[in-house]
């Protein structure tokens, strides 16, 4: 069975993890196929949205915490050998000049709360929940959880689900900024297509282009995150997505990004 599955759909490609039996647990295979398939998505300029799911109840249960067990002394090589490739993966796809929308099916946690923290869009099954988990095993964070979650709900609510083990359910979560939307289980699927339809509508350079602006926005000074957004807006206005956009404001039209 292939850890992972790239299933691509026109301008969509999907990438859902794959080891069920497991809860999706991330071992090596996992890891290296994710970053594999998200090289080829990101270098692939027909896709204009990537959707990342799980395949089963469980999104991701995070690393796989049985093959740590049996590791013995290998057990910090081991670690080392799994989160190498999923960083690439992750920094894949949070570079990567086009949306991610991140539909969590299940429990998330450990990695794959760090996974289930990447979308720019995330909507999340109301059976969902949510937890730090390493703490639980004697470990601390990967697949930068520790930089993404104090961003996402604030350094108080990161402490709590990092430092003691807090888990949020669905509805919390949403609460708190870490998912973006919660739904019915049976409603997942829908509510999943209905956002790929308004992303892959969109105009995909410019969101591409402001994906950028909103990672760098928080590590840069005021004045150059200024000069940044100046530069952008200047680029994306030569773009023929700004001049679809301009006519069609013009014509009284709904704009046609795809087309251009």
């Amino acid at each position: 069975m292939r850890p992972i599955l790239l299933e691509r759909d026109g301008p969509v490609a999907q990438i859902r993890l794959h080891r069920p039996e497991a809860g999706n647990a991330i071992n090596l295979a996992l890891a290296e196929a994710l970053a594999e398939a998200a090289a080829e998505v990101a270098a692939d300029a027909t896709i204009r949205c990537v959707v990342l799911t799980g395949t089963g109840r469980i999104f991701c249960a995070g690393g796989d915490v049985a093959a740590m067990a049996t590791a013995g002394a290998e057990a910090p090589r081991l670690l080392r050998g799994l989160i190498d490739p999923l960083n690439r993966a992750i920094l894949t796809l949070m570079t990567m000049p086009k949306p991610l929308l991140g539909v969590v099916n299940g429990a998330a946690a450990g990695a794959g709360l760090s996974l289930a923290l990447i979308g720019d869009v995330v909507i999340a099954a109301r059976s969902a929940h949510f937890t730090a988990a390493y703490t639980g095993v004697g470990l601390t964070p990967d697949g930068g959880m520790s930089w993404f979650l104090p961003r996402l709900i604030g350094l108080r609510r990161a402490q709590a689900m990092i430092l003691t083990n807090q888990r949020l359910d669905a509805e919390a979560a949403e609460r708190s900024g870490l998912v973006t939307a919660t739904v019915d289980d049976a409603a997942l699927a829908e509510e999943a297509a209905a956002c790929v339809a308004r992303l892959v509508a969109a105009p995909a350079a410019a969101l591409g282009a402001a994906r950028g602006l909103l990672l760098e926005g928080g590590a840069a000074s005021l004045r150059d995150h200024l000069e940044s957004e100046a530069v952008t807006i200047e680029r994306s206005g030569a773009q023929a997505e700004a001049r679809e956009g301009f006519a069609a404001f013009a014509a009284r039209r709904k704009p046609n990004f795809q087309g251009v």
